[in-house]
């Protein structure tokens, strides 16, 4: 069976590359899709989100709801085959988390619920294989003040690139012990042990799945030359801002629905005279159904 993920198999590779290529878009706007209600999409509505899902991994809708309801990206979801939520310890009691600052708690002590930037990254890189995150909806209710942009990158074109500039990159991140996140004891969380496992891998289905993070500690790198050389390359690429990188800063009703692509946000200030930033994240064991 032809894989164009197969190193191997450069033929299939090459016609994945051209067409993979020939239906990216080319800006932020080519992205966005206006729906009335995200939860209930017309087919319409439906299919347009559909096709960028299939040419890039995301796409972002542009609703009319500005309630506070979780119910939006919960239901949303499910339109696209998303039912199985991470609900990891800090989300809600419906699986679905609230991105604001929080001033007490646990919450405090972790990058997301601050108003810090947060590096490249894709969601859940620290869980384990039973719960890799392949599908991700963040639903903007309030903005803040100023900052809080994203920068998305589809993860199969950073593989692209990568692979182009060198195949043997792919190769070392896709060893099963390329990156390791230490095992954490503290306080409030208790014991989380290590987790090791590869950038890029394949699914059942033959899908392409990225775990990354840029940040530079709490990381572990395999030590060997081709690894080190393999992070050093990704993050060159990252840093070169290239024209497959969209920025965006989502507006109330709007969200990201996607198979977990690169993403990262860049610092925020809210006004205190307003109600703070917050937006909704669902977090999904699924990936996106693109079957119409």
């Amino acid at each position: 069976m032809n894989n164009p993920f197969d190193l191997d198999d450069t033929a299939s590779y090459q016609d994945w590359r051209r067409h993979k290529l020939s239906i990216a878009p080319k800006s932020t706007e080519d992205l966005i899709v206006e729906v009335n209600d995200p939860r209930a999409l017309t087919p319409n509505e439906h299919a347009a989100l559909t096709e960028r899902i299939r040419s890039c991994n995301m796409a972002i809708y542009a609703g009319k709801m500005h309630d506070a309801d979780t119910d939006i990206p919960r239901l949303l979801g499910e339109q696209f085959g998303l039912r199985h939520l991470d609900a990891n310890w800090l989300a809600g009691e419906d699986g679905i988390s609230e991105i604001r600052v929080f001033d007490n708690g646990t919450r405090q002590h972790y990058i997301p619920y601050t108003d810090r930037p947060i590096k490249w990254h894709t969601d859940g890189y620290y869980n384990p294989p039973e719960r890799t995150i392949r599908g991700m909806i963040l639903h903007c209710v309030r903005n803040a003040s100023s900052g809080g942009e994203n920068q998305l990158m589809d993860h199969e074109l950073a593989y692209l690139l990568l692979r182009d500039e060198d195949p043997q990159h792919i190769q070392a991140l896709m060893q099963p012990d390329a990156m390791t996140i230490p095992e954490r004891v503290d306080d409030t969380d208790g014991v989380r042990a290590a987790q090791s496992g590869p950038v890029f891998s394949l699914d059942s289905s033959g899908n392409l799945h990225m775990r990354y993070t840029a940040r530079t500690r709490s990381i572990e790198w395999k030590q060997d030359a081709a690894t080190l050389a393999a992070v050093a390359a990704l993050e060159a690429i990252l840093a070169s801002s290239p024209p497959h990188v969209f920025k965006a800063r989502l507006e109330p009703g709007m969200g990201l629905l996607c198979n977990n692509i690169l993403h990262d946000r860049s610092a925020f200030a809210d006004d205190p005279t307003h109600p703070p930033r917050l937006l909704y994240r669902a977090r999904y064991l699924d990936r996106i159904s693109t079957i119409s």
